[in-house]
């Protein structure tokens, strides 16, 4: 076990150490730009192969994992260096989901069967160490939302809140949670015992949960399972199977139409999305649906959030290959719809926490109505959340049919032009 961690250890320095194609010059996940590294690598030389491009690709983010890989390694188990590990983990899911993404667009160009095991492997190992974090941060979401529904009036003290009679408090909620005390709200009286209650039972079960996931991120990281993962990616640092027919093909000719097919996808999925009711600012009918109909209709939310992200790798991987995206403005467009199907999952899953939480068996009423109130709040945020989504995808679908209209009248003015200076001739 030493010796394969040394063997990473190696590659990860030694890929530090190779030329600007390959790694970009900062090597501290906690600091690594929020940008992402499509603007941190240099792009290839003009008429570079497209199993060039790729590879350098692979290299950077296999060698961004394993230098995180290692900061987490160093920082997990310390008090001291819990924000440390934290970025450390984002930065390897990072270029986990880079990795993946590039090799599920351009499979084609590498061999199918390796890349295949190799995305199952990351998708596992990066789920795996994200859960940890993923409650912790639901948990702070629902006590900071149920807070603010708690002071900014009645609606949780005035229903069934007011039944039960009593009242305690809730922190503010850190990071951390917050923790059931007697301590007055911000506008001076004490919180409704439901919202208290109902506090303190989301903290119990997702604090529970996060103990079990960390346990898990625990039991992963020292399995043979995690160290086949870790000796491929940093394999990967040095060497990319690319196929045979693939060395010598310049990336202009062979790249642009995989990453319009992943385009082409994301535009199928979001058709599929009901934009048109989602335009509504107060989408009352969303509201009134059931749960299982609430989980059918976020399902296909997700996986448009998921296509927008292979489109933007894609994208990393032509700016990296040809100097220039094959949209110059893709990255200013679809940051903010990522984002906002980013704040989409957070609010769903959020949701569904508070609608589990409810369905525990014989909770006060108080309790009940406090954590119904906090699920309505989290779906009206799921759609806002769909609502920017719908406008900044209208606003990019007509911007880009306005640009292909000028080209077109542009290149049938030209025709025109051409046209007639032959007939004069």
């Amino acid at each position: 076990m030493a010796s394969r961690a040394s063997a990473r250890t190696s590659a990860a320095e030694s890929a530090t150490a190779a030329p600007a194609a390959s790694v970009p010059p900062a090597s501290v996940p906690a600091a690594a730009p929020a940008a992402g590294p499509a603007g941190s690598a240099a792009s290839a030389a003009p008429g570079a192969g497209a199993g060039d491009v790729l590879g350098a690709y692979l290299h950077t983010e296999a060698a961004e994992f394993l230098r995180s890989l290692r900061v987490h390694g160093e920082s997990a188990g310390s008090p001291e260096a819990v924000a440390d590990a934290a970025a450390a983990v984002r930065q390897l899911r990072r270029s986990a989901r880079r990795m993946s993404g590039a090799l599920h667009t351009y499979r084609t160009l590498v061999d199918t069967g390796w890349a295949d095991q190799l995305r199952t492997e990351l998708g596992w190992l990066s789920g795996t160490l994200a859960r940890e974090y993923a409650y912790a941060a639901r948990l702070d979401r629902l006590l900071s939302a149920l807070h603010r529904l708690a002071s900014d009036g009645s609606a949780i003290g005035g229903g069934a809140g007011g039944a039960v009679g009593g009242s305690t408090g809730i922190g503010s909620g850190g990071t951390g949670g917050a923790a059931v005390s007697g301590a007055p709200s911000a506008k001076g009286g004490a919180l409704p015992v439901g919202a208290a209650r109902a506090g303190a039972l989301l903290e119990r079960q997702l604090t529970l949960a996060r103990t079990r996931a960390h346990s898990a991120a625990l039991q992963a990281l020292g399995s043979s399972r995690f160290h086949a993962v870790a000796d491929a990616v940093a394999v990967l640092a040095s060497e990319a199977p690319i196929t045979p027919d693939t060395d010598g093909r310049p990336a202009e000719e062979v790249l642009p139409p995989l990453a319009e097919a992943a385009h082409r996808r994301l535009n199928e999925a979001v058709d599929i999305l009901p934009l048109a009711r989602a335009e509504h600012p107060y989408n009352a009918e969303a509201l009134s649906r059931s749960l299982a109909a609430e989980v059918q209709g976020d399902a296909a939310w997700h996986q448009v959030r998921l296509l927008l992200r292979l489109h933007r790798y894609a994208q990393e991987v032509l700016l990296r290959g040809t100097g220039a995206a094959a949209d110059p403005d893709a990255d200013q467009r679809l940051g903010p719809a990522s984002r906002a199907l980013d704040r989409h999952r957070d609010a769903a899953e959020a949701a569904a926490a508070a609608a589990s939480a409810a369905r525990t068996p014989r909770i006060a009423p108080a309790t009940a109505y406090a954590l119904g109130v906090l699920h309505a709040d989290q779906r009206h945020e799921v759609e806002a959340a769909r609502f920017a989504f719908g406008r900044l995808w209208t606003a990019r679908t007509t911007e880009t049919r306005t640009t292909e209209t000028r080209t077109a009248e542009t290149r049938t003015a030209e025709t025109t032009r051409r046209a007639e200076r032959g007939g004069t001739r």
